[in-house]
């Protein structure tokens, strides 16, 4: 069986949780410990879609409320974009979007989804149902928490079916 192998940037302000939904996803992990991600840091999962592998090479984009040009060069090539906020940080949904925009400048149509993190907090949320209601009208959103899991495999593998077709 042949494999296809899929770019995907992760893309979200600074501590909103990608490093951290990456490693539960990768690799069922968690940690407290925050660790700024410099630069970028590329993992990969195999995935089976549809009875096809698909490999999932997930780039780890060092958070940043937009997309300067080390970054643009970085999402180049990249066939989909998990854009992450933070639920307990409403700014972090516009950095997302923002980045969003930006990077659909940079690729032709990628597939996207937005993850809202820290699931585990929804009660310290500033991000309402009312907003998810309106983003989900343009976008896929997955409510996550990295910390349990929460919402995590189904968030990834919404993208990974969309990106395999």
């Amino acid at each position: 069986m042949s494999e296809i192998a899929r770019k995907i940037c992760m893309l979200g302000d600074f501590g909103v949780g990608k490093t951290s939904l990456v490693s539960r996803y990768v690799s069922n992990t968690f940690s407290d410990k925050y660790l700024t991600t410099v630069g970028v840091k590329v993992d990969s999962k195999h995935v089976i879609v549809r009875g096809e592998s698909v490999k999932l090479v997930l780039w780890d984009i060092a958070g940043k409320s937009g997309l300067d040009t080390l970054n643009k060069k970085y999402v180049q090539g990249a066939s989909g974009l998990i854009l992450v906020c933070d639920g307990t940080r409403e700014a972090t949904l516009r950095t997302a979007v923002y980045l969003l925009m930006q990077a659909r400048g940079e690729l032709k149509n990628p597939a996207a989804v937005l993850l809202v993190n820290k699931l585990d907090l929804v009660e310290k949320w500033e991000i309402g149902p009312a907003t998810l209601v309106e983003v989900r009208k343009t976008l896929p959103v997955f409510e996550t928490s990295a910390r349990t899991g929460d919402g995590v495999e189904a968030a990834f593998e919404s993208l990974a079916v969309q990106v395999s077709a």
